[in-house]
Parts: structure tokens; sequence; C-alpha cells
């Protein structure tokens, strides 16, 4: 039987935080099960962590319906067993960004954009029924003395889940539902000893190519505060968190 060792969930990896966030939990010791319709970002980084020696399996879908996502899951729990493999973090790290004028957006825009929202009710109803089975975190899975938690649930959000502007009305929309939804779960599920945060990345995330610009978001920065809400004890949980450059103007 192999050892037991937690286990990290992601859907959405063709975008940061993702992919930083991925790679850090993997180093931490965590197997990592990776959710996501593109097959060409989800078969390149499912290689490269196991070329560094991590344990690691890709499960693609063809979209981000309730179906597909319990599909997923249940796949997961084949390829990783929960009794070696016990679900421990889930990131949900899916948007459909649409920038447009509202005279301009059209229906399959808006559809697009719910369908995230369906999905993060699906993801959260697999993740949270799984936590609910485990007892408390222990040292080897990262849990602290003391603490009582049995997982971490985290939302990606951005600028958009509280603010608005003249060609987020679609986007806006979306994001703003993600995150009164993971407030109603932490409010729920917290006194169930079970962990819910939302972040806010007011930014833009740091590539090769804006590299030197202080006013850019390292997404490597963004995966460690997602560490630290995952290793907070249960005596001061944070539900969430907004990350912006030094030098971002807001």
């Amino acid at each position: 039987m192999p050892a037991k060792k937690p286990l990290f969930v992601i859907v959405g990896v063709r975008s940061e935080p993702g992919v930083s966030t991925v790679r850090l939990f993997a180093r931490k010791g965590y197997r990592i099960a990776l959710i996501s319709r593109g097959k060409e970002a989800l078969n390149k980084l499912t290689k490269e962590l196991l070329h560094n020696g991590e344990e690691a399996a890709a499960f693609q879908i063809a979209d981000y319906s309730p179906d597909s996502i319990r599909s997923a899951f249940t796949s997961i729990r084949s390829h990783f067993p929960p009794a070696t493999s016990p679900l421990r973090v889930a990131l949900f790290n899916v948007d459909h960004s649409v920038q447009k004028h509202f005279l301009d957006i059209n229906d399959k825009d808006v559809r697009h954009s719910f369908d995230v929202n369906v999905a993060a009710f699906a993801f959260s109803h697999e993740v949270i029924t799984a936590f609910s089975k485990l007892g408390f975190e222990d040292s080897s899975e990262g849990g602290k003395g003391g603490s009582r938690k049995k997982g971490t649930l985290l939302f990606t959000g951005t600028t958009a889940s509280i603010h608005v502007s003249t060609t987020t009305s679609a986007f806006a929309a979306e994001k703003h539902g993600l995150r009164v939804l993971a407030q109603s779960l932490a409010k729920e599920f917290g006194e169930k000893n079970i962990h819910i945060a939302h972040s806010i990345i007011d930014g833009d995330i740091l590539t090769e190519h804006n590299r030197g610009n202080d006013t850019h978001l390292d997404s490597a920065s963004i995966a460690k505060s997602y560490l630290n809400l995952v290793q907070q004890d249960s005596s001061a949980w944070t539900w969430e968190i907004d990350l912006r450059p030094a030098h971002k103007k807001w």
C-alpha cells in the first residue's frame, strides 16, 4: 500500500496563480490532481510534475458542466483512493473573462460566465462532501497541534469580484457570484471544521514580458499566500484576502 499523503485538487490550470500554486503544493508533499478543459496546458504541467518526481495525474473534461465535474472526481477517487490520498486542499481557479461594453455582449458570453459559477457549485459540493468524511488533519498532512481542520477550499477571485467598470458587466456578475458563494460556504461550514477562503487578485500577473514592473503580482507569491491560508489553525481563519503589488494605485 502506498504511503499516506494529502491530496491537492485544482480545476483550471491554464492561468496563474493556478500553475504556481500547483508547483508549490507538490513541493510541500501533496499529491496533485489536475482538472482542466485545455489538453495542452494540462499535459504540459503534468509532465513537468512527474519529471520532478512529484505524484500527479491529469483529468481532462469537455466542459465545466456539473456532470463533467462529478465525473472528474469519480476518476480522481479511483486514481487517488481517499484511504491513502485524503483530499485536504482544493482550488477553484476558473473564470471566463469577458471585457466588453454591455451592448456588445452576446448570449454566449453571458452563458459562459454563468457556467463558471455552476461549475463552482458542483466543485464545492464534491470537495466539501469529501472533507466531511475526514478526521482532522494530522501533522503529516500539514496539520498543527490543536488545529481542528478537515480541509481547505480556496477560490481565486479578481478585482471584478468587488469593483466594476464599463466593460465588466458580465465578468463582474460572474466574479461577484463566486465571492458570495465562497462567503456563504465559509459561514455554513466553518463550524464543521472546513475552511473556505476567497482571494481577490487585484492586478495583473507578472510575466516574462513585464518583468521589472513593480505594479504586477508575482504568481509564486500568490501561491505562498494560499499556502499560508491552508496552514492557519482553526482559532484564527481568514475567509478573504486581497493581494496587490505595493506600487499599484488603488
